[in-house]
C-alpha cells in the first residue's frame, strides 16, 4: 500500500498547482496560486514573502499565507473592494484638501523660478 500512498501523492501535487501569479511590490513579493482540492474544486492561495537578513548576513523568506475558498470569494471580493474604495476616497479628498482643484497649496512650499534658472556645468561636476 506504501506504493499507492506515493503514486497519489505525486497524481496529487501534478494536479495541486493550477494557476500562479507573482507580483512584486517593493520589499515584498505577492504569490496569487489557484489550487485544488481532492474533489476538484479550486480555491486561492495569496502568499506574502519578504526577504528577510540576520545579524550574520544570512537572508530568509517570512511568509505569511491565507487560504481563501470558493464560498467565500464574493465577501472577500467585497470586502476588499470596500476597503479599497475607502483608501482611494480618502487619498482623494486628502488631495483636493479645500481647494477643488486637487492642489493643496498649504502643503507646498513657494518656490523661486530664478533658483532653477542659472545652472553651470562646473556646479553638477562637484
Amino acid at each position: 500500500m506504501e506504493g499507492n500512498e506515493k503514486n497519489e501523492g505525486f497524481d496529487r501535487n501534478n494536479r495541486d498547482e493550477i494557476f500562479s501569479v507573482s507580483v512584486r511590490a517593493g520589499k515584498r513579493t505577492y504569490f496569487f496560486d489557484v489550487k485544488s482540492t481532492k474533489k476538484d474544486d479550486y480555491y486561492l492561495t495569496i502568499t506574502e514573502s519578504k526577504k528577510r537578513f540576520d545579524k550574520d548576513g544570512n537572508f530568509t523568506f517570512e511568509k505569511h499565507k491565507i487560504f481563501l475558498y470558493k464560498e467565500d470569494f464574493d465577501k472577500f471580493s467585497n470586502g476588499l473592494e470596500e476597503a479599497l474604495s475607502f483608501i482611494k476616497d480618502y487619498n482623494k479628498e486628502k488631495m483636493l484638501g479645500d481647494d477643488e482643484s486637487g492642489y493643496d497649496s498649504s502643503e507646498s512650499e513657494e518656490l523661486n523660478p530664478a533658483e532653477f534658472m542659472n545652472v553651470e556645468f562646473e556646479d553638477l561636476a562637484n
